[in-house]
Protein backbone atom coordinates (compact mmCIF):
# COMPACT_ATOMS: atom_id res chain seq x y z
CA UNK A 1 0.00 0.00 0.00
CA UNK A 2 1.08 3.55 -0.67
CA UNK A 3 1.64 5.94 2.22
CA UNK A 4 0.35 9.47 2.84
CA UNK A 5 1.96 11.69 5.49
CA UNK A 6 -0.16 13.84 7.82
CA UNK A 7 1.05 16.16 10.53
CA UNK A 8 -1.12 16.86 13.55
CA UNK A 9 -1.00 18.73 16.83
CA UNK A 10 -2.26 17.45 20.18
CA UNK A 11 -5.58 18.86 21.33
CA UNK A 12 -5.47 20.65 24.65
CA UNK A 13 -9.23 20.77 25.20
CA UNK A 14 -11.87 18.17 24.35
CA UNK A 15 -15.63 18.51 23.98
CA UNK A 16 -18.23 19.86 21.60
CA UNK A 17 -17.52 23.53 22.24
CA UNK A 18 -13.79 23.21 21.57
CA UNK A 19 -14.32 20.94 18.55
CA UNK A 20 -16.70 23.48 16.98
CA UNK A 21 -14.16 26.26 17.55
CA UNK A 22 -11.46 24.13 15.86
CA UNK A 23 -13.65 23.47 12.83
CA UNK A 24 -14.28 27.21 12.49
CA UNK A 25 -10.48 27.65 12.30
CA UNK A 26 -10.20 25.04 9.51
CA UNK A 27 -8.99 22.22 11.76
CA UNK A 28 -10.40 18.68 11.90
CA UNK A 29 -10.57 16.96 15.32
CA UNK A 30 -9.08 13.45 15.13
CA UNK A 31 -8.49 10.44 17.38
CA UNK A 32 -5.85 7.71 17.07
CA UNK A 33 -6.99 4.35 18.49
CA UNK A 34 -5.25 1.03 18.88
CA UNK A 35 -1.91 2.01 20.38
CA UNK A 36 -2.90 1.77 24.04
CA UNK A 37 -4.14 5.21 25.05
CA UNK A 38 -6.29 7.20 22.67
CA UNK A 39 -4.51 10.22 21.23
CA UNK A 40 -6.67 13.27 20.52
CA UNK A 41 -5.21 15.63 17.94
CA UNK A 42 -6.18 17.86 15.03
CA UNK A 43 -5.11 18.17 11.41
CA UNK A 44 -5.76 21.10 9.07
CA UNK A 45 -8.65 20.35 6.75
CA UNK A 46 -6.80 20.86 3.40
CA UNK A 47 -4.24 18.22 4.43
CA UNK A 48 -6.93 15.51 4.05
CA UNK A 49 -7.29 16.14 0.29
CA UNK A 50 -4.77 13.46 -0.81
CA UNK A 51 -6.18 10.91 1.64
CA UNK A 52 -9.95 11.31 1.38
CA UNK A 53 -10.86 12.56 -2.08
CA UNK A 54 -9.37 9.61 -3.97
CA UNK A 55 -10.55 6.09 -4.82
CA UNK A 56 -7.31 4.64 -3.40
CA UNK A 57 -6.65 3.32 0.09
CA UNK A 58 -3.51 4.49 1.88
CA UNK A 59 -1.45 3.85 4.97
CA UNK A 60 -1.08 7.06 6.95
CA UNK A 61 2.22 8.18 8.45
CA UNK A 62 0.99 10.39 11.31
CA UNK A 63 3.39 12.81 12.95
CA UNK A 64 1.84 14.15 16.15
CA UNK A 65 4.01 16.56 18.14
CA UNK A 66 7.18 14.94 16.79
CA UNK A 67 6.15 11.31 17.39
CA UNK A 68 5.51 9.08 14.37
CA UNK A 69 2.67 6.55 14.12
CA UNK A 70 1.66 4.22 11.30
CA UNK A 71 -2.14 4.10 10.93
CA UNK A 72 -5.06 3.66 8.57
CA UNK A 73 -8.09 5.91 8.23
CA UNK A 74 -10.82 4.02 10.05
CA UNK A 75 -13.84 6.35 9.93
CA UNK A 76 -14.83 9.89 8.93
CA UNK A 77 -17.79 12.11 9.64
CA UNK A 78 -18.93 14.69 7.10
CA UNK A 79 -21.26 17.66 7.44
CA UNK A 80 -24.64 16.65 5.94
CA UNK A 81 -25.02 19.80 3.85
CA UNK A 82 -21.61 21.15 2.81
CA UNK A 83 -19.73 17.83 3.20
CA UNK A 84 -16.91 19.40 5.22
CA UNK A 85 -14.94 16.90 7.27
CA UNK A 86 -16.17 17.03 10.88
CA UNK A 87 -14.12 14.28 12.52
CA UNK A 88 -11.62 11.53 11.62
CA UNK A 89 -10.74 8.30 13.42
CA UNK A 90 -7.42 6.59 12.75
CA UNK A 91 -6.44 3.06 13.76
CA UNK A 92 -2.81 2.41 14.72
CA UNK A 93 -1.29 -0.42 12.68
CA UNK A 94 1.06 -3.10 13.97
CA UNK A 95 3.17 -4.80 11.28
CA UNK A 96 2.58 -8.19 12.96
CA UNK A 97 -1.22 -7.97 13.36
CA UNK A 98 -3.77 -8.27 10.54
CA UNK A 99 -5.96 -5.30 9.63
CA UNK A 100 -9.21 -5.06 7.69
CA UNK A 101 -9.40 -2.46 4.93
CA UNK A 102 -11.45 -1.78 1.82
CA UNK A 103 -9.42 -1.58 -1.41
CA UNK A 104 -10.49 -0.64 -4.95
CA UNK A 105 -11.25 -3.12 -7.74
CA UNK A 106 -9.57 -2.39 -11.09
CA UNK A 107 -10.99 -3.96 -14.26
CA UNK A 108 -8.43 -4.86 -16.93
CA UNK A 109 -8.63 -6.59 -20.27
CA UNK A 110 -11.02 -6.72 -23.20
CA UNK A 111 -14.17 -8.81 -22.86
CA UNK A 112 -15.48 -10.84 -25.84
CA UNK A 113 -19.01 -10.26 -24.49
CA UNK A 114 -18.58 -6.49 -24.70
CA UNK A 115 -17.14 -6.77 -28.22
CA UNK A 116 -20.28 -8.78 -29.16
CA UNK A 117 -22.50 -5.90 -28.02
CA UNK A 118 -22.98 -6.63 -24.30
CA UNK A 119 -22.78 -4.05 -21.55
CA UNK A 120 -20.08 -4.33 -18.87
CA UNK A 121 -21.45 -3.65 -15.38
CA UNK A 122 -19.09 -3.34 -12.42
CA UNK A 123 -21.19 -4.22 -9.38
CA UNK A 124 -18.49 -3.97 -6.71
CA UNK A 125 -16.15 -0.99 -6.64
CA UNK A 126 -14.26 -1.94 -3.45
CA UNK A 127 -13.51 -5.25 -1.73
CA UNK A 128 -12.98 -5.69 1.99
CA UNK A 129 -9.75 -7.60 2.71
CA UNK A 130 -7.91 -8.76 5.82
CA UNK A 131 -4.18 -9.32 6.15
CA UNK A 132 -0.90 -7.91 7.34
CA UNK A 133 -0.50 -4.30 6.26
CA UNK A 134 2.65 -5.18 4.31
CA UNK A 135 0.72 -7.80 2.24
CA UNK A 136 -2.26 -5.65 1.28
CA UNK A 137 -2.08 -4.54 -2.38
CA UNK A 138 -3.01 -1.11 -3.71
CA UNK A 139 -5.93 -2.67 -5.63
CA UNK A 140 -7.47 -5.97 -6.70
CA UNK A 141 -7.06 -6.47 -10.46
CA UNK A 142 -9.85 -8.35 -12.23
CA UNK A 143 -9.10 -9.58 -15.76
CA UNK A 144 -12.14 -9.79 -18.06
CA UNK A 145 -10.44 -11.30 -21.16
CA UNK A 146 -12.56 -14.51 -20.85
CA UNK A 147 -15.87 -12.85 -19.87
CA UNK A 148 -18.61 -13.55 -22.44
CA UNK A 149 -22.27 -12.46 -22.70
CA UNK A 150 -24.30 -13.30 -19.59
CA UNK A 151 -21.24 -14.28 -17.55
CA UNK A 152 -19.94 -12.87 -14.25
CA UNK A 153 -16.74 -12.88 -12.26
CA UNK A 154 -17.50 -13.49 -8.61
CA UNK A 155 -15.49 -12.90 -5.45
CA UNK A 156 -14.73 -16.65 -5.23
CA UNK A 157 -13.02 -16.45 -8.66
CA UNK A 158 -10.43 -13.94 -7.43
CA UNK A 159 -7.08 -15.34 -6.39
CA UNK A 160 -5.39 -13.25 -3.73
CA UNK A 161 -2.21 -14.36 -2.00
CA UNK A 162 -1.46 -13.55 1.65
CA UNK A 163 -4.79 -11.78 2.16
CA UNK A 164 -8.32 -12.94 2.91
CA UNK A 165 -11.30 -11.59 0.94
CA UNK A 166 -14.13 -10.85 3.40
CA UNK A 167 -16.95 -10.14 0.95
CA UNK A 168 -19.56 -12.82 0.23
CA UNK A 169 -17.96 -15.37 -2.13
CA UNK A 170 -21.07 -15.48 -4.39
CA UNK A 171 -21.23 -11.71 -4.99
CA UNK A 172 -20.61 -10.77 -8.63
CA UNK A 173 -17.84 -8.21 -9.11
CA UNK A 174 -18.36 -7.64 -12.83
CA UNK A 175 -21.00 -8.88 -15.29
CA UNK A 176 -21.55 -8.65 -19.04
CA UNK A 177 -25.26 -8.05 -19.54
CA UNK A 178 -27.04 -8.73 -22.82
CA UNK A 179 -28.44 -5.56 -24.37
CA UNK A 180 -31.66 -5.29 -26.36
CA UNK A 181 -29.71 -5.01 -29.62
CA UNK A 182 -27.94 -8.32 -28.97
CA UNK A 183 -31.25 -10.04 -28.12
CA UNK A 184 -32.85 -8.70 -31.34
CA UNK A 185 -29.87 -9.88 -33.43
CA UNK A 186 -30.04 -13.36 -31.89
CA UNK A 187 -33.80 -13.53 -32.58
CA UNK A 188 -33.24 -12.43 -36.19
CA UNK A 189 -30.50 -15.08 -36.65
CA UNK A 190 -32.85 -17.84 -35.44
CA UNK A 191 -35.52 -16.93 -38.07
Amino acid sequence: MKTVALTGELRADLGTKHSRAMRNEGKVPCVLYGGGDHIHFYVYSPDFKALVYTPNTYKVQLTIDGKKYMAILHDMQFHPVNEAILHADFLAVDEKKPVTVSIPVLIEGNSPGVRAGGKLIQKIQRLKVKGLISNIPDAINVNIDQLDLGQSIKVKNIEASNIELLDNKDNAIVTVKMTRNVVKEEAADKK
